[in-house]
């Protein structure tokens, strides 16, 4: 009989269903703690628990569509798009010149180097003046501090805005007469914009020839392959805006 109940206790240690088992039971019953089964904690979960990472972008993408090129493709292309965007605001502001109209965003390329500024291209002309328009023909700069007017007058020359020549009216005051632009003068501006451009252009063929060397990538290799396309498609971006503007200048 004992080795009955020992049976009885080693299966899962829960009820007996079987009527010879219930009669052991009865006549010999068991401890308590036999019969009760033993919960398990669940394991707690920490609070501390580091959330999952998201899948990169690039899993999305079908194989068929990635590209091989990979982080380069992507740095090369962020640096040649904003090279664009660049010109596009440069092209805006000729435009506006030579359309006529006088507002203040023909000094937008202006860039004002302080002896005391760490940036080497130069702050904005808006970060140490004020610029407005007087009588619809004429731009007005005030500036902040006296000591920064030289610097101011020397940014707008040095900017080579065709037609624009500044004039010191007071220690703090800059006065640039707009002259109504000529044929000659938008023949002029389209010429700037052709400089910019040929900038443009250059910079994008030098991220180019960046990117291939530094992904060892050789001709004709798939990689290769990404580079030149993208390098195609933002020069004839920069050919596109300056056709544009060759357009509405009238410029031959």
């Amino acid at each position: 009989m004992s080795l009955l109940k020992a049976a009885i206790a080693r299966v899962g240690r829960v009820q007996p269903t079987s009527a010879l088992a219930r009669q052991v039971l009865h006549l010999h019953p068991l401890p308590l703690a036999v019969l009760q089964t033993r919960p398990y904690a669940s394991k707690k979960k920490s609070k501390h628990a580091e959330p999952a990472e998201d899948p990169h972008p690039e899993a999305f993408v079908p194989a068929s569509q990635r590209i091989a090129a990979g982080e380069v493709y992507h740095k090369a292309e962020e640096s040649m798009k904003s090279s664009v965007e660049r010109f596009r605001k440069e092209v805006s502001s000729l435009e506006t010149r030579a359309s006529g109209r006088v507002t203040t965003g023909l000094l937008a390329p202006v860039r004002v180097k302080l002896p005391t500024s760490s940036d080497s291209k130069g702050v904005r002309l808006e970060e140490v003046a004020t610029v407005g328009v007087r009588d619809g023909t004429t731009l007005v700069v005030t500036v902040f501090e006296e000591h920064t007017l030289k610097h101011v007058e020397n940014a707008i020359y040095e900017a080579k805005l065709p037609g624009l020549n500044p004039q010191r009216a007071d220690s703090r005051t800059i006065k640039i007469p707009v002259p109504k632009p000529t044929v000659e003068a938008r023949y002029a501006l389209y010429s700037t914009a052709q400089r910019h451009a040929e900038d443009s252009r250059t910079h994008i063929r030098k991220q180019h020839s960046m990117s291939v060397k530094k992904g060892g990538f050789k001709k004709f290799t798939q990689e290769f392959n990404e580079l030149q396309e993208l390098n195609d498609r933002y020069i004839k971006e920069v050919d596109k805006v300056l056709a544009e503007l060759k357009k509405s200048t009238g410029a031959r």
